[in-house]
């Protein structure tokens, strides 16, 4: 894992753990969030399409087994279900601004469920741009959320109803890979859920889209 983002949310999680460090450490997050964005906004801007659904370490275990484009929509497909449905209760960005149009994507879900070419399939259909606009539109949604959080949150839990809401959206396929991450989140508490996933969830796989960048877009 990259040694400055793992050190930064390393000084993250410690400082939301006291409250009078707490509105510190939400800051390092955005800071760090952002920094992360920063490498997803490079990739777009400098790569050419077909990067976006070309799987250069197929059949690799890891992270970087998957696409660019593929690796965008899971990243902020479960950020966008965890910071609406389950903690604002609210409706997912998916579903505003004719989003799932805009993007062409063929699915609501993580894509967890997906395998090996269904992955290269489903990131030849998005149209990148608009998912980028729509990743970028669910961390400012997301950060807005963070810097309202008070350090009394931090343990906040999660239902039954909490568990049966997220189900109900049918943003998380039923699939044996994928319908485990409902009962993950819900297991968590607010300070969990700052971890994975809003920060060390990005840079697993951000760290991983730079792996797949830097093989196929050598300048």
């Amino acid at each position: 894992m990259n040694k400055e983002w793992s050190e930064k949310n390393k000084k993250m999680q410690a400082l939301i753990g006291k409250k009078e460090s707490f509105d510190e450490g939400i800051t390092v997050l955005l800071e760090l969030r952002e920094e992360l964005f920063g490498q997803i906004t490079s990739i777009v801007n400098t790569c050419p399409k077909e990067a976006f659904y070309l799987i250069p370490f197929a059949g690799a275990k890891g992270y970087h087994s998957k696409t660019l484009g593929y690796s965008m929509w899971h990243i902020f497909r479960i950020e966008d279900i965890v910071a609406h449905t389950l903690i604002s209760q609210d409706s997912q960005i998916l579903f505003t601004d004719d989003w799932l149009h805009r993007i062409n994507s063929p699915i609501i879900t993580t894509g967890n469920e997906l395998k090996g070419e269904e992955i290269a399939e489903f990131s030849a259909k998005l149209d990148v741009r608009a998912l980028y606009d729509y990743c970028r539109a669910v961390m400012d949604s997301t950060n807005e959320l963070l810097k309202d959080l008070e350090y009394i949150d931090l343990k906040r839990k999660f239902s039954d109803d909490d568990r049966e809401r997220i189900i109900e959206t049918r943003t998380v396929s039923k699939d044996e890979d994928a319908f485990w991450l409902i009962d993950y989140w819900c297991g968590k508490d607010i300070k969990g859920l700052i971890r994975m996933p809003f920060s060390r969830h990005w840079i697993m796989h951000i760290e991983a889209m730079c792996r797949i960048k830097n093989k196929l877009c050598l300048n």
